[in-house]
């Protein structure tokens, strides 16, 4: 098997590490993918911040839905929509200001996903695990002042970073849906209620009673609390 191929299929999220630091030129490594990512127009619409201080590790443990385990990993990396560099440098040579819209910062963040799963590749290449944290971008504005965020500069994507316990690296990877479930042919095909619960009854390996319960559950746990 293709050697990529197999990192990306054999990748999933990791939760607990080994007490073992990241080396300097392990995390050299995993930044400069970064930097090779595609970008729009070249402009890399991002900022990284590499967070060392552990007080700030421990807020964002707490703000980011309290979960312990950010406050150990051994590296975090948050990934910001930036279009503060942008707009100085348009300030300073141009005779009009650009209307940023929103999708402008849309864009900025598609920046942000490509260049933060480079690093999460790269560190999978290097047996560093590693696990995405939606909570920075949810609780936006708090993050914002944490960590002294300009106007034009968003914190779009935080990750976690560290080397697996033998448990993480046992733990089985969640099954994924299928091809065929999630790739449509030149139109967008609507699954009727029939196929949308096939869909979900095969990616969860449950029948439909117990499809209903966890969907139940998760909705209540991530949109109804």
């Amino acid at each position: 098997m293709n050697k990529t191929f197999e990192e990306l299929c054999l990748r999933k999220s990791v939760r607990d590490f080994r007490d073992e630091p990241i080396t300097e030129e392990e995390k050299r490594m995993i930044l400069e993918a970064a930097l090779q990512a595609p970008t729009a127009g070249n402009m890399a619409l991002y900022s990284i911040i590499d967070v060392q201080d552990q007080e700030l590790k421990e807020r964002l443990a707490v703000l980011c839905d309290h979960q312990p385990f950010i406050a150990k990993a051994p590296m975090i990396l948050i990934f910001l929509a930036d279009y503060q560099k942008w707009y100085d440098i348009f300030n300073e040579y141009t005779d009009d200001m650009p209307k940023l819209e929103e999708s402008d910062f849309i864009l900025a963040g598609q920046d942000c996903t490509i260049a933060a799963h480079n690093a999460v590749v790269a560190a999978q290449s290097l047996g560093i695990g590693s696990c995405y944290i939606g909570d920075i971008l949810e609780n936006f504005e708090v993050h914002q002042e944490l960590f002294r965020l300009p106007k034009y500069t968003v914190p779009y994507i935080m990750v976690v970073f560290g080397k697996p316990t033998q448990q993480q690296k046992d733990r089985m990877k969640p099954k994924r849906f299928e091809l065929e479930d999630l790739v449509h042919i030149d139109y967008y095909h609507q699954k009727d209620i029939t196929e949308t619960k096939s869909m979900f009854m095969k990616q969860s390996n449950k029948d439909e009673k117990a499809l209903e319960q966890y969907i139940q559950a998760f909705a209540k746990r991530k949109f109804f609390c």
